[in-house]
């Protein structure tokens, strides 16, 4: 059958998600044909993965009938035919609602097909001499075998019309040993790393992916970011995504010598170790930002904006973001005055308010809360949906407020009223103690995260939320 010359480079979706069928470009003459197999700028603009091929190989069949598969691999692969014909069969056996369904079609040498991790791949040679090759996005090592999926090519689930019957082609014993459909475990993802977990973020993580086992929690015992060991020993071909909750946030303490050096290392060289796995592996970064990258000098505070930190704490945060955003693949989720599990400004008002106490808060900074309930919403939404990778702003709604207003807040929902709360300068309330310098306005705009679909709920509702369960604690 001759090749169809002069074809357009088009992408064809399947009944498998993520598998994608190619039309390819070849353009012959009296002497015989040439295409581009592979040309990363157009078929990247196409929509297939950048996935970052790593080796080539070739299977040569020197006769019609020969047949090889059904193999789901721990990698991604492009295939395509360099000579001769095939009947390609494809199954999806990874973990998921799709799990068992089938696309099958003939491959010539002006067509390609992209297989995802966990797709299972056959074909059946359809001339003699025909040559098979693929592009795959890890190298092949005896240890990657055990992470294979397979299925016998006589399933009767899959029910695959091969042209020329299996009782008369050619086969593997291993092949022909392979468990049918029921029998297949089937292929997980891979796995989403939360990096110090242990901490107000690490536990609203927890307790949103509770259940799922493709997310894996790491604190401090688990996963060291000062040890370059703790990078090397990991096997992050087993990783998909990084999702970094840990920081350095003592303010004040960061000002002094040892606390400089300890958000230093905590806040941009451990990030740095972060950002080069994720170059190295391919995989998303997730990195939690903060609103003291900004001097506050601006009402509002938009992703764009340049940084102009005040203190040490904001000049690491600002350094940890530079590195971040040369990860291909990254988020970077700037957060403002954060109130989670365990110890912060909303607890400690609610105890003054327990206790009869009636404490002078400042009045002069002006932002939003950030509750982690919904920092790890919008996390986890970000992922889900692929929204564009980059910068977002991300804290709760509603008008912004000073500290002395949510103290107020606090006190009204705890004692019924407002009047325990005095106001007071942020210079009043620092004069004689040692204290790094805070942003005046820390108002971050939400604009760019609701256009990504999500939509933070106000920080007023999360409050009474907060203090509600305080209360049933």
């Amino acid at each position: 059958m001759p090749i169809a010359f002069s074809k357009k480079l088009t992408a064809h979706e399947t009944p498998i998600p993520g598998v994608v069928l190619y039309d390819l470009p070849v353009h012959g003459d009296n002497r015989g044909w040439f295409k581009e197999n592979w040309q990363r700028e157009k078929m990247v603009a196409l929509g297939l993965p950048d996935f970052r091929p790593v080796q080539n190989n070739i299977s040569f069949n020197e006769k019609a009938g020969t047949t090889r598969g059904i193999h789901a691999e721990p990698w991604d692969k492009f295939i395509s035919v360099a000579t001769g014909r095939i009947f390609g069969a494809w199954v999806d056996l990874r973990e998921g609602p799709t799990f068992g369904a089938v696309f099958t079609a003939e491959l010539d040498a002006s067509q390609a097909i992209f297989i995802p991790r966990g797709v299972g791949n056959a074909f059946q040679t359809l001339e003699d001499n025909t040559a098979y090759t693929y592009l795959v996005n890890d190298h092949w090592s005896a240890d990657a075998q055990g992470q294979y999926t397979f299925l016998n090519l006589a399933d009767e689930t899959a029910a695959i019309a091969w042209p020329i019957p299996l009782g008369q082609a050619e086969l593997s014993d291993k092949d022909k040993a392979h468990p049918r459909l029921a029998d297949v475990t089937p292929m997980p993802p891979k796995k989403t790393l939360v990096v110090g977990a242990d901490g107000q973020l690490g536990k609203a993580l927890r307790e949103l992916y509770d259940g799922d086992t493709s997310v894996e929690f790491a604190g401090r015992a688990e996963f060291d970011l000062s040890s370059e060991e703790a990078f090397t020993a990991r096997n992050w071909k087993n990783y998909s995504t990084i999702i970094n909750a840990a920081a350095y946030t003592a303010v004040d303490a960061a000002e002094t010598p040892e606390g400089r050096r300890t958000a230093w290392a905590v806040n941009v060289t451990a990030v740095t170790r972060l950002a080069r796995a994720a170059v190295d592996h391919d995989l998303i970064l997730v990195h939690v930002s903060s609103d003291y990258v900004f001097d506050g000098t601006r009402e509002v505070h938009t992703e764009d904006e340049p940084v102009s930190p005040l203190g040490v704490y904001g000049q690491t945060k600002a350094a940890g973001d530079a590195i971040v955003s040369v990860v291909p693949r990254h988020y970077i989720v700037r957060t403002s005055w954060v109130i989670g599990e365990g110890n912060n400004f909303v607890r400690t008002m609610a105890s003054l308010a327990d206790r009869g106490i009636e404490p002078s808060v400042v009045n002069d900074q002006t932002g939003r809360l950030s509750f982690t309930a919904d920092i790890a919403a919008g996390i986890r939404h970000l992922l889900q949906s692929g929204a564009p990778y980059g910068t977002y702003n991300l804290s709760n709604d509603g008008d912004p407020q000073s500290w002395a207003d949510i103290a107020r807040d606090v006190y009204e929902l705890v004692t019924g009223s407002r009047d325990g709360v005095t106001g007071v300068s942020t210079s009043d309330y620092f004069r004689g103690k040692s204290a790094a310098p805070r942003p005046t306005n820390s108002t971050l705009v939400l604009d760019k995260l609701r256009a990504a679909g999500f939509v933070p709920a106000a920080a007023a509702e999360r409050l009474r939320d907060h203090l509600d369960n305080r209360t049933r604690s």
